[in-house]
């Protein structure tokens, strides 16, 4: 053979090795997964990462999708909020997944935010949080306020009589602007400055011998008093044992929390915080065949029939569901047409009745309030009638009361000012 052949069937070969490593990147359609799998939110992250990895399996059992696999990939940000940012672009640039599942605190969302914006990209975030937000690359499958804090805080004022308010929460975004939002919503009811406490104290917090002296001491004026939670992370922990080591019942003062669910309680000596209230969208004990068919395929994913569900793994589920019909309506993967298809889907939720994807990119959930019980679980004590449609903008905050959001084409605005007639910007 001629060293001009050689080097031609070299050629060949090289060319047939790229392209088959092009085909094999083809063959899969890549899931990120963009998870703290430690530091202080990994109680909370780990298990959505879970959710994810169990949901691309169930995917691809039934087929996957567009005729592909589906390929998790999965990052871990350590509860870093700057390496969430970093992380998405690596997701997004390098592994060039698809679409990204990820987030937890308001702060780790406003980390990825430009970047998903910046590259065009999907995200969608589980997680409740304080509004006053409306992307164009953000699906926002966890609560707004006007779907968890402002039926909580009504639950109590209607059903519990409370006239005094402790609104404690983590020092960051998500706990202040709903605390912003609660403070504007309780004056406007008529309660007074001196009837609302507000306490912030950082990520990890784990001395709150003082804060709940403070509390006690608060509540002790004669009026029933109830603290509106919006710790975060395993901060809970000690301070649910503070509570009890001062002797904080619920029936005394009860707390509501907006960040603990069956996971998190899962860890903890559940003593202390029976009766204790959380208002989310879902529980684990709500009786649907849904719901009772997620938790089997949950437990056997996971191979413990110990571990529980939470409400932001049904955030997932909805989510997951809404983007594959949205990729199968579209027919590809391509962001912009996935984003344009994902308006108006409608899928099955756990509570019951099907979740939508509004214009705005938040969707319609039921609101339910939880009461704490010894084995961890929550007896569901209220429930909206119907679903709750999300708010971007809060209508109890002046500056976000003129504002409208839809994405939907043409308008396609996140912020629109009715006052103006102008949009204010993507988010």
């Amino acid at each position: 053979m001629t060293t001009k052949s050689k080097l031609n069937l070299a050629a060949l070969g090289l060319s047939v090795s790229l392209l088959s490593a092009v085909a094999s990147a083809e063959e899969t359609i890549k899931v990120g997964v963009l998870h703290s799998l430690s530091g202080t939110m990994a109680i909370s992250e780990t298990t959505l990462k879970d959710t994810v990895l169990m949901l691309v399996d169930e995917q691809n059992k039934k087929g996957g999708l567009l005729g592909k696999k589906l390929e998790a990939v999965v990052v871990d940000p350590a509860s870093n909020w700057p390496l969430f940012a970093e992380k998405a672009r690596e997701l997004i640039e390098k592994e060039k997944v698809d679409v990204v599942f990820g987030g937890w605190t308001s702060v780790s969302r406003k980390s990825m935010l430009p970047v998903f914006e910046e590259l065009n990209s999907i995200l969608f975030y589980p997680v409740q949080y304080e509004g006053e937000e409306s992307s164009k690359n953000v699906f926002y499958t966890g609560a707004a306020p006007n779907q968890q804090a402002i039926p909580a805080v009504e639950y109590l004022m209607n059903e519990l009589d409370v006239e005094r308010w402790v609104l404690a929460g983590t020092d960051y975004v998500y706990p202040r602007t709903t605390n912003k939002i609660l403070e504007s919503y309780l004056k406007a009811q008529g309660v007074a400055d001196e009837d609302i406490m507000i306490s912030y104290t950082p990520f990890g917090h784990s001395d709150w011998q003082s804060i709940v002296s403070d509390i006690k001491k608060f509540g002790s004026a004669g009026k029933k008093t109830a603290v509106v939670s919006t710790i975060n992370g395993d901060a809970n922990v000690p301070f649910y044992k503070e509570l009890g080591a001062q002797g904080v019942s619920s029936e005394d003062i009860p707390v509501v929390a907006f960040s603990v669910g069956e996971e998190e309680l899962s860890g903890m000596d559940t003593s202390p915080l029976v009766g204790h209230l959380a208002a989310w969208n879902y529980f684990m004990s709500v009786e649907t065949d849904q719901n009772e068919e997620f938790i089997d395929g949950w437990q056997s994913f996971i191979k413990s029939e110990k571990r529980v569900t939470n409400d932001p793994m049904e955030a997932h589920y909805i989510g997951f569901n809404m983007w594959v019909q949205a990729v199968n309506n579209a027919g590809t993967t391509d962001s912009e047409a996935v984003q344009d298809a994902l308006i108006g889907i409608a899928v099955p939720n756990l509570s019951g009745g099907y979740s939508t994807m509004l214009p705005n990119h938040h969707i319609t959930k039921p609101v339910l309030i939880g009461e704490i019980q010894d084995d961890g679980q929550f007896d569901v004590v209220w429930e909206t009638t119907g679903l709750v449609a999300g708010d971007a903008w809060s209508k109890y905050l002046p500056e976000s009361s003129k504002l409208y959001s839809s994405w939907s084409k043409p308008f396609s605005c996140g912020a629109f000012n009715t006052e103006t007639k102008k949009c204010s910007g993507a988010n």
